[in-house]
């Protein structure tokens, strides 16, 4: 079953959830399990139902597509475990092309936010030696990740992530999440 032959209610109870679970990461930083778990369970029910295994197996395709996706920026502590297993549910859901989609809408627009939390605090402040801050430990992250070739590597960069996220801006990343799954529903002309 493609995306365009879903009905309308699933779209818009996937936009339910991702607006949710926004509302709830931008409240509490954090999505919680309450909200993903049964997001991804729903997503595996729903398409063994309508589609037999060879629903389940889409299903579990975009649910991999969705982990996938958001493993490597949680590894390095770019994100919470929360942000991984709700695009995992998006993928239940709406499979793995489309998961795609929408993660690349969803990373541009969390690269616009985050961009604009940053000039939004130094303007508010007025002091743009904060920017500077947070552009040097952009590049900082960016040259750790570029050395990673092992999975040691990657412990190493994940330590050094944790060590960090005491003083970092953090970015509450369910809502370009749900922002770029509900826009590339636009996009696509689904809403």
């Amino acid at each position: 079953m493609t995306v365009f032959e879903l009905p309308s209610s699933v779209i818009l109870f996937v936009s339910a959830a991702m607006i949710v679970a926004a509302v709830i990461d931008g409240w509490k930083l954090k999505v919680p399990n309450w909200i993903t778990f049964p997001f991804i369970l729903s997503g595996w029910v729903y398409h063994v139902v309508t589609g037999g295994f060879s629903g389940l197996g889409g299903s579990l395709a975009g649910t991999a597509v969705g982990l996938v996706l958001l493993l490597a920026p949680y590894v390095i502590g770019g994100m919470g475990a929360g942000d991984v297993k709700l695009f995992a549910g998006v993928g239940a859901w709406m499979g793995w092309k489309f998961t795609l989609g929408a993660f690349c809408l969803s990373a541009l627009i969390g690269g616009v936010l985050a961009v604009a939390m940053v000039a939004f605090r130094s303007l508010r402040a007025r002091d743009w030696s904060q920017a500077s801050t947070h552009l040097g430990r952009f590049q900082l992250v960016l040259a750790e990740v570029l050395t990673i070739r092992s999975v040691t590597d990657v412990n190493a960069v994940s330590d050094q992530a944790v060590a960090r996220k005491p003083t970092a801006m953090l970015l509450p990343y369910g809502i370009p999440l749900a922002i770029g799954t509900i826009g590339y529903f636009f996009w696509l002309g689904l809403l």
